[in-house]
């Protein structure tokens, strides 16, 4: 079981847009060979931000609004939001220390 958090349309908002801290989303699809991979890293990272950071993931299938919003046109798609805003975006399976330099550019630096 992953430790990405499970996001819809409705919780969006709540749980990424008005986060306090950054955010990064995963936008990924079950059949997705590269997505699948990038769970193991993603919860890596998580347990190393854990506090500082979240991740979360959106079906692509399931929520095709979001991924219309975010213009998801390859997955895996990562995107860090920091205050309702895209910090940065990566598309394609990539190693945990580039996910975590992603999100670390997001986050204060004394909590890095």
């Amino acid at each position: 079981m992953s430790s990405a958090m499970q996001v819809n349309a409705a919780s969006f908002e709540a749980e990424v847009v008005n986060s306090s801290v950054p955010v990064l989303i995963d936008f990924y699809a079950d059949w997705c060979g590269p997505c699948r991979m990038m769970g193991p890293v993603l919860d890596q990272v998580a347990q190393k931000v854990q506090g500082k950071a979240k991740i979360v993931k959106v079906n692509v299938d399931q929520e095709p609004e979001l991924a219309a919003a975010f213009k998801v046109s390859s997955i895996p798609l990562l995107v860090v939001m920091h205050q309702g805003k895209v910090v940065e975006h990566v598309m394609g399976a990539i190693p945990a220390q580039q996910v975590l330099a992603m999100l670390q550019k997001a986050m204060p630096a004394e909590e890095q």
